[in-house]
């Protein structure tokens, strides 16, 4: 069997999330009540027997390097398997930034060696699905393929803003790639880029060493474009699920498509793993649904874990474990993360709430059908505060007086 070694791309924030990307990498950006980004290549990893995995890490990686741990999570712990956390790093001298997806990986051009891998699988640390890689290791074996590039078909609406490619009809599974654009202004295809590329080994390194004289070092930018014309590189043909989750809607969307009576996502047909001892997940009690027997917390449509507590009403929601939600509360189409508070009387309308907030008894934050609001991480809502749909309130602070859709931490009042 060929030998393959993945790299992951987890470094890297996301300005379009705002508050959930300011005090952590994108690929730990809790989702789904239990998990987070960097949760789904791995699991998609450790099914397909790929175990020898590097992470490139970059902005605010302590979050990342928590939740990794030591791999056992996901059975990436022995004397042939295991991930490793590959921080910028150059030469001898001081570290320096990683300046695009393919600098990252050049820079650790060392560590894939040291393995000397038959192929090495590039994929994004930030995306939802679910999908067995030895898949596409089997229809880059059968093509003779120096590259292959996974595409997925997505809406004609919108499709510029991803990398599309057009793909020959070789095969079912997809077919040399014809012609490949990174974001166009008209679209060439709907057939949108997955951020997985699986690389011959030898061609890596060679087309790696050949980018690293240029002034821009992106795969989807740079490198794929560079490689239809003078490479075997193939597109295949990925028809499950996927989500981008690039901005708040559309992180908020995919977080909607696990609810329903027939979900788009099925987390249960999934093969998905998380640390169960970052923030203590294993170590929480079991849900608790109203103490008070008139005033018993109802849920209805709803994703949680236990560590969760509701004594008020629930609809279609994501609650993380030790979310509270107090008497006469209601919480509707929002997602709660880790420990937030919701006080008797509050409602919350389409609200992301990070890690830590507390909303104050009789609050109204967000609206019904009106544009998501988020809380960042550790903020606090006074009792009795209203604040109007769309609004961004900064992680670390308390919101009075509030005005404006967003402002930035020197403009409120923190304690």
């Amino acid at each position: 069997m060929a030998r393959t070694l993945a790299m992951i791309l987890a470094g890297g924030r996301v300005d379009e999330l705002g508050i959930l990307t300011y005090l952590r990498p994108k690929s730990t950006v809790p989702f789904g009540s239990l998990y987070r980004f960097i949760d789904f290549p791995l699991s998609n990893l450790m099914c397909s027997g790929i175990q020898r995995v590097g992470i490139l890490s970059q902005y605010r990686s302590s979050s990342l390097v928590e939740h990794i741990g030591t791999g056992a999570s996901w059975d990436m712990v022995g004397r042939h398997r295991g991930i490793t956390i590959l921080p910028p790093f150059k030469a001898l001298q001081a570290s320096d930034w990683y300046k695009g997806t393919a600098d990252a990986v050049y820079q650790n051009l060392d560590f894939i060696s040291y393995y000397l891998p038959d192929y090495v699988l590039i994929l994004s640390g930030d995306h939802v699905y679910n999908m067995d890689y030895n898949e596409l290791i089997h229809f880059h074996e059968d093509m003779e393929a120096d590259v292959t590039a996974a595409f997925v078909n997505v809406p004609i609406h919108g499709c510029s803003r991803f990398g599309l490619g057009q793909i020959a009809h070789d095969d079912p599974r997809g077919g040399r790639l014809i012609e490949y654009a990174e974001k166009p202004k008209k679209p060439i295809s709907t057939w949108a880029s997955m951020t997985i590329y699986l690389f011959n080994y030898k061609v890596l390194l060679e087309v790696l060493e050949e980018n690293a004289s240029k002034d821009s070092h992106e795969f989807g930018k740079d490198i794929i474009p560079a490689l239809v014309s003078s490479y075997r590189i193939y597109g295949y043909k990925f028809k499950g699920y996927w989500a981008y989750c690039r901005t708040v809607d559309e992180y908020w969307k995919a977080n909607m498509d696990l609810l329903g009576n027939h979900p788009r996502i099925d987390l249960n047909k999934w093969c998905l793993r998380t640390n169960l001892d970052h923030e203590a997940i294993r170590d929480r009690g079991p849900a608790i649904f109203g103490t008070n027997p008139q005033t018993q917390g109802t849920i209805s449509d709803s994703r949680l874990y236990h560590g969760v507590r509701i004594e008020g009403h629930v609809e279609r929601s994501v609650l993380f474990p030790g979310v509270q939600v107090g008497e006469g509360a209601v919480v509707k189409d929002s997602i709660l993360f880790f420990d937030t508070q919701v006080g008797p009387g509050a409602e919350v309308y389409r609200t992301i709430t990070d890690i830590g907030v507390s909303i104050g008894k009789e609050a109204h934050i967000g609206k019904e059908k009106g544009k998501i609001l988020t809380v960042g991480m550790h903020a606090q809502i006074p009792q009795g505060l209203t604040i109007d749909e769309g609004s961004s309130i900064h992680p670390k602070t308390i919101a009075l007086n509030f005005t404006q859709n967003s402002y930035p931490a020197d403009s409120v009042i923190g304690r």
